[in-house]
């Protein structure tokens, strides 16, 4: 269970709503709350969040009128239920409504946070070696962990959506190797990368003599791919022609080779991706709507990696292992500065985890092995991000400047402020007093907080600071 949990807790105790969330935020999770159950449903809509913390008994809508309406729209976040007024029938209701747990107040503790730490165990998905190279321990990657989990041991379609360089072709490799198909062949093509012809050709085989060069017949992908699974990457981007043909795959699993009218049935598990909005194609009429319907049975969103910037140092690490396992031990890089982190968390990464491994590969090519510092980074990369943060760091680019100048000032040595999540402006004034009180120094103000390096990140960033 990762301790980067986003929790939500919805109580119209004020006095449990600061306690708990401090205890939770000590513990690690980062911690929302809300006074109602409306205002609870309202941030519910509007966020992610690993788990609820709901009171029963609340003025207004009740903590079981937000579990039922929570379930009814298909949400299923944990939810531990909390009341100080117990009976065996509310425990039942709100166990029948679908939430996870039921505890009553006061709280113990010590029993809170077993319960937390259980219920977030259980959400966690079970994955084999398959998933193991999928790089991120944040929100929106569990989630599609999550999403793998589910849908790997059916036979189910899958439709990856997300921007080039996400990561999407290691996730449909993933579904493979999670699958009972795991031991048949796996096969990936980029619809993109080939001429409409030699597509076709690819895909579906062809006779001999089928078109100039066809000197032998030749089976395709698919019949290549006979009990196992086929990934069709930017399938967005293949002619409606194509379309029609695909769609006689994935409706009838059959293929026509090249030349030939005799149709060959193939049993074969198709997962596509796209970076392409498919549903303004289809209103458009650039793309078929019957195969889009049959190639969306169950998607998956890859984020972005300027919206996870919390598994960036994750995939440094990776990008450095997999450096380090390429070179001679005296090319081999030792580490990574935290300034040089934090700039690469502050980067929005237009070309996603691809742009991040080149730019890891770079930076291990300057520091001639040792140490990656902040300055071995790619200079557009410095340069962007101190663009978009020389305001908040007061002028000291990347802030440690006037930070590193102060490590005597005896405010350095005060204990941290305990961060409770309070309402958004409060919250902005918060971080503007904590970066004033640093000097710019983003490391000192986040310890000050009482927050994570990564979380003050995404603050700036939403507050426009």
């Amino acid at each position: 269970m990762p301790d980067t949990a986003r929790i939500l807790i919805i109580d119209d105790d004020r006095a449990f709503r600061v306690g708990t969330g401090a205890l939770l935020t000590d513990e690690g999770y980062e911690v929302d709350a809300a006074p109602s159950g409306d205002s609870g449903l309202e941030k519910l809509r509007g966020g992610e969040f690993d788990m609820v913390l709901l009171d029963l008994r609340m003025e207004g809508r009740t903590g079981l009128s937000v579990l039922e309406e929570l379930r009814g729209a298909g949400n299923d976040v944990p939810v531990l239920m909390l009341t100080g007024f117990a009976t065996v029938d509310s425990a039942v209701a709100a166990l029948k409504l679908g939430a996870d747990d039921y505890l009553t107040k006061p709280c113990n503790n010590a029993l809170l946070r077993s319960k937390i730490k259980a219920i977030l165990a259980r959400r966690e998905p079970v994955l084999g070696a398959g998933a193991s190279r999928i790089v991120g321990t944040g929100q929106k990657m569990r989630e599609v962990k999550r999403a793998i989990a589910r849908v790997a041991p059916t036979e189910s379609t899958v439709l990856l959506r997300g921007a080039t360089g996400t990561g999407k072709e290691l996730i449909a490799r993933a579904l493979h190797e999670e699958s009972p198909r795991r031991s048949r062949p796996y096969l990936a093509v980029n619809c993109s990368a080939l001429a409409e012809g030699l597509l076709e050709s690819e895909l579906f085989g062809h006779a001999r003599g089928a078109f100039t060069g066809a000197v032998q017949e030749r089976k395709g992908m698919f019949e290549e791919a006979h009990q196992g699974t086929i990934f069709l990457d930017e399938i967005g981007d293949v002619s409606p022609a194509m379309q029609a043909k695909l769609l006689r795959v994935v409706q009838e699993r059959e293929v026509v080779r090249v030349g030939t009218a005799r149709p060959v049935q193939v049993d074969v598990r198709v997962i596509a991706a796209t970076h392409r909005d498919l549903e303004a194609m289809v209103e458009e009429g650039t793309f078929r709507k019957d195969l889009y319907f049959r190639l969306k049975v169950f998607q998956i969103r890859v984020p972005e990696l300027k919206d996870r910037a919390e598994d960036v140092p994750a995939l440094v690490g990776a990008a450095l292992a997999r450096w380090n396992e390429r070179v001679e031990p005296h090319r081999r890089v030792t580490g990574i500065s935290d300034d040089a982190v934090e700039v690469m968390q502050a980067y929005d990464w237009p070309g996603n985890v691809r742009e991040l491994m080149t730019a890891v590969e770079y930076a291990c090519i300057v520091c001639e092995g040792g140490r990656i510092l902040a300055h071995h980074l790619p200079e557009e990369l410095r340069e962007t991000v101190a663009a978009g943060m020389g305001a908040s760091s007061n002028g000291n680019g990347n802030g440690h400047a006037n930070g590193d100048a102060r490590r005597g000032d005896p405010r350095a040595a005060e204990p941290a402020r305990r961060y409770v999540a309070p309402d958004a402006e409060a919250e902005r004034e918060s971080i503007v007093q904590a970066l004033e009180e640093a000097d710019g120094n983003r490391t000192k103000a986040a310890a000050a907080l009482g927050m994570g390096r990564t979380t003050l990140w995404q603050k700036l960033k939403e507050y426009g600071l």
